[in-house]
């Protein structure tokens, strides 16, 4: 099991309301050398990231480093689009976040309700969708074991991983997101007893949205909007529902996907197919867009253990449980509540990180030991889906952990090598 290796009290009391960072949209931008990094060894990333490029791995990517609460990378390479028209890259430059959208939208938001008492990790699933399937032995049948919200979030309930959308579409309707839950639940496979595997589900995520959405009475959409992403301040983060209606200078800001039939890429539409298909845009599984500025306040959040410049979303225990591998998983799962503990993209992170990444082409990975954090946004899908990421993503993480020269501040104000000579006497003397 994972250990958040740094003190909650001294984290809780170092980035709340009276942290040091300047009011206003974003983290603010330093020279690396300010937080402990080399800007020598960071501008290696220029030169992995254009020779993938290069390869036509993708058109263009958003690349942005965090230590603690400051942003002392951030670039932009290649293009945004190649159809119908090429688009400079930009560093403002808005992704649709794919699976990514897991952990920024629903995770977040339903560690919310755990916090705020409204659902226990260990409630059954049945216990908010009735007809929800259990597993049954197949050996004894008598025998069944209910799947838990916990195993929806760890991708440990033998769900099936996906649907195949054009199959289901010949004898189910688009477009219904009740039909779509209730096919969930009665329907798809359960392929071994909850707890005791690992199979990587869209579904378990489309089944949480639904839970959130009949507790809370609101859509996923709506609940994530004003709970996680106003609230932390992030200016371009938002879902798409099928209908919404997109000014021109934001959907140009907008990374395009796949192009479709009519020959144009979708834009300000989720590219996954049972999120824009089968849930219209407001899905669990995909449907946030978002740029690297506010994924980097996320990060900054984290580090923070749920708050951001006096801006909370979750408690340091609920952040401390979200970051943490139940006891109960078989090793070598490492399946975190919505967020992936393995580091297997990023070889040279302390044990201490978690990722996730989206199938268009997008990764976040953060270091809690180190307070590090990579962004890594590519359009890999557009404009037609089979671009190449993985190997990228390895390089460029492996850069950063290089960079790094320093070892994490304890807090923010101890960062300050001006001051505090006498340790950690701001914290109060209960901080020890």
């Amino acid at each position: 099991m994972k250990k958040l290796l740094v003190s909650i009290v001294v984290l809780a009391l170092a980035f709340g309301a009276k942290a040091e960072i300047p009011v206003g949209y974003g983290l603010p931008h330093v020279a690396p050398e300010q937080v402990g990094m080399s800007s020598e060894r960071l501008s290696k990333i220029d030169g992995i990231v254009n020779a993938a490029i290069d390869r036509k791995d993708f058109p263009g990517a958003v690349v942005a480093v965090v230590r603690g609460q400051q942003i002392c990378y951030m670039k932009a390479f290649g293009c945004k689009a190649w159809v119908p028209k090429e688009e400079p890259m930009t560093v403002e430059s808005v992704f649709d976040m794919a699976s990514l959208s897991k952990c920024m939208g629903t995770t977040l938001s339903f560690m919310q309700l755990v916090e705020d008492g409204r659902v226990r990790l260990s409630d059954e699933v049945r216990d908010y969708i009735p007809e929800f399937a259990p597993w049954v032995n197949p050996d004894n049948p008598k025998e069944k074991v209910h799947i838990t919200i916990e195993h929806l979030l760890t991708h440990t309930s033998g769900v099936d991983s996906y649907i195949n959308v054009k199959n289901y579409c010949k004898s189910h309707p688009a477009g219904q997101p009740d039909s779509l839950i209730h096919y969930i639940a009665v329907n798809t496979g359960r392929h071994f007893r909850p707890g005791t595997g690992y199979i990587y589900s869209c579904l378990n995520f489309v089944t949480l949205q639904n839970i959130l959405q009949r507790v809370t009475g609101e859509r996923l959409c709506d609940y994530a909007q004003k709970n996680v992403f106003d609230r932390l301040g992030m200016k371009n983060t938002r879902y798409y529902p099928i209908g919404t209606e997109i000014d021109a200078e934001t959907l140009a800001n907008i990374c395009p996907t796949e192009v479709q039939e009519d020959g144009l890429p979708y834009r300000g539409q989720v590219h996954d197919p049972i999120a824009n298909i089968l849930n219209n845009g407001n899905s669990g599984n995909a449907g946030v867009f978002s740029n690297a500025e506010d994924i980097a306040i996320v990060a900054a959040a984290m580090f923070g253990y749920g708050q951001w410049n006096g801006r909370r979303i979750l408690s340091p225990l609920t952040v401390k449980k979200m970051l943490t591998v139940p006891a109960r998983q078989p090793e070598g799962i490492g399946r975190a509540l919505g967020w992936d503990a393995k580091n297997w993209y990023c070889e040279l992170f302390s044990d201490n990180t978690f990722n996730h990444t989206g199938y268009t082409g997008t990764a976040f990975a953060f270091d809690m030991e180190n307070q590090l954090a990579v962004i890594i946004l590519t359009n890999r899908a557009h404009p037609h889906d089979g671009g190449a990421v993985s190997q990228t993503r390895g390089l460029v993480c492996n850069v950063v952990a290089s960079a790094l020269m320093e070892p994490a501040p304890k807090c923010q104000k101890c960062a300050d090598k001006a001051g505090h000579q006498k340790g950690a006497r701001h914290h109060g003397k209960n901080a020890r």
